[in-house]
């Protein structure tokens, strides 16, 4: 280590659930292809909106990624995507650069702010997360537990709804991929129904 290196203040990760950033800290993600470290942030339930992913039988260019939000977004809105261009519209705090959470983005929101105190689906991948730090284990029926954050407990202000939230990571010209946030189930879902989306925005660590 050079002298330069260890003169270098530490930087400090924000804890998960701490306001920071135009809303809360939800955890890191690494991209797979660069290794690149970012953090994180969901929006308050203030800003969910409700909308289609796209069009049925349109395959996106570019809206692929399961950690790249923003990249995802902003392709689905290119596309013609009211909800993706609706989300990318958001100012908050400041803060304009909003997206559609990527899938293992998406799989942090309900392992560190799961509302219900139901048992999970554990069943097929659900919580498989290999581009989180750490890396996501599967869901057990106990594991993730309620959150300890109160502000995201069922019922409380900034709780997710018990219901599908779209991510921006699509499977293929006809689904996208969804997550049940009172059992944690991943699936996928037909690109035309309308549900609920919980902005989030990321900012490089290293």
């Amino acid at each position: 280590m050079s002298a330069v290196e260890k003169a270098a203040p530490a930087v400090t990760t924000p804890a998960i659930g701490q306001i920071y950033g135009g809303g809360f800290v939800t955890g890191v993600t690494r991209d797979p292809v660069t290794g690149q470290r970012f953090l994180n942030i969901t929006a308050g339930a203030a800003h969910e909106l409700v909308g289609k992913w796209g069009e049925y039988g349109e395959k996106i260019e570019g809206a692929d990624s399961f950690t790249d939000s923003l990249a995802n977004t902003q392709a689905m809105a290119a596309a013609g995507s009211e909800l993706a261009a609706k989300v990318l519209a958001l100012s908050i705090e400041g803060f304009t650069d909003w997206a559609i959470p990527a899938r293992d983005v998406q799989e942090l929101q309900y392992r560190h702010f799961k509302p219900t105190t139901e048992e999970n689906w554990a069943s097929s991948r659900n919580g498989d997360n290999p581009n989180s730090e750490p890396v996501g284990p599967l869901y057990s029926e106990e594991d993730p537990v309620q959150t300890i954050h109160a502000a995201f407990q069922e019922g409380s202000a900034e709780a997710f709804r018990d219901t599908w939230y779209w991510s921006s990571s699509q499977r293929s010209a006809y689904n996208a991929f969804v997550m049940l946030f009172d059992v944690g189930s991943q699936y996928l879902s037909a690109k035309s129904y309308e549900l609920r989306v919980r902005p989030v925005r990321s900012e490089f660590i290293d």
